[in-house]
């Protein structure tokens, strides 16, 4: 896993995006078309809002999938990651080819028709961040590291509901779903390339135990580390517990 630590979240943000943007142009230059997954939540905000900006990308040629979606609410509410996904990348972008995980009407169903659909071809490209609770997407601890089903429905621990109520999408715990979609971890790993973005100090114990605990079930995204081609943006409050050596030489796999 390659490391990059940046002063603030723009400047992050702003490399995590322009990474992204250029593996985008380069697949759609040698294969006509870029398939994606992107992530939702407050860690993206600035990255997806670069994203959207950079120059000399045809959306009309890159074909969106996302990491998960709570059951039950609609997309009309304001904690939904389709409306994340409509209001900040897919209406600025004019992107046209999307699936959206739908956890209102049967989303055993929208898993297997949507899991079915990435599972067709190699992903170039997936964004994720990591979660106070150390989850990868929705996959919160102890995490299924060995199903092979694309997407899955969970039951959201009390950590990462918390953390919803923390980022301002619902008042209060009572009103967060306790079950979510989500991609598997076995799947987010398929993806040829995988861009990390984190910020905020909030995060810095979940990396800390994510990058220099073992890799492990009850530390979800350390799995990321057994990947070959992810690349990790922090701003130096997420990395604020990290043994600088972390840093300079990657996250080792353990």
């Amino acid at each position: 896993m390659k490391i990059h630590l940046f002063d603030d979240k723009i400047k992050m943000a702003e490399a995590s995006a322009r990474h992204a943007a250029d593996i985008i142009r380069r697949t759609i230059a040698e294969r006509g078309q870029a398939r994606i997954l992107a992530a939702t939540g407050g860690s993206q905000f600035e990255m997806l809002a670069d994203l959207t900006q950079s120059p000399g990308i045809d959306w009309t040629k890159v074909e969106l999938f996302h990491l998960d979606e709570y059951v039950g609410i609609s997309v009309n509410h304001p904690a939904s990651f389709r409306r994340y996904l409509l209001d900040r990348l897919i209406g600025k972008t004019g992107l046209r080819n999307y699936h959206l995980l739908d956890g209102e009407i049967a989303p055993e169903k929208s898993c297997r028709e949507i899991g079915r659909l990435l599972a067709a071809a190699p992903v170039d490209v997936a964004f994720a961040g990591i979660g106070e609770n150390g989850h990868v997407a929705f996959n919160d601890p102890p995490a299924d590291f060995k199903t092979e089903e694309p997407y899955l429905i969970v039951r959201l621990d009390e950590g990462c509901r918390r953390q919803q109520v923390g980022e301002g999408w619902f008042k209060s715990l009572a009103e967060v779903p306790e079950r979510a979609m989500t991609i598997s971890v076995r799947q987010l790993l398929k993806a040829k390339a995988i861009i990390v973005t984190v910020p905020d100090l909030r995060k810095a114990k979940a990396t800390q135990r994510c990058l220099e605990g073992p890799v492990s079930p009850d530390a979800p995204a350390s799995i990321l580390r057994t990947h070959p081609n992810t690349t990790l943006y922090l701003d130096r409050d997420a990395a604020a517990l990290l043994n600088p050596q972390t840093i300079t030489q990657g996250a080792p796999v353990t």
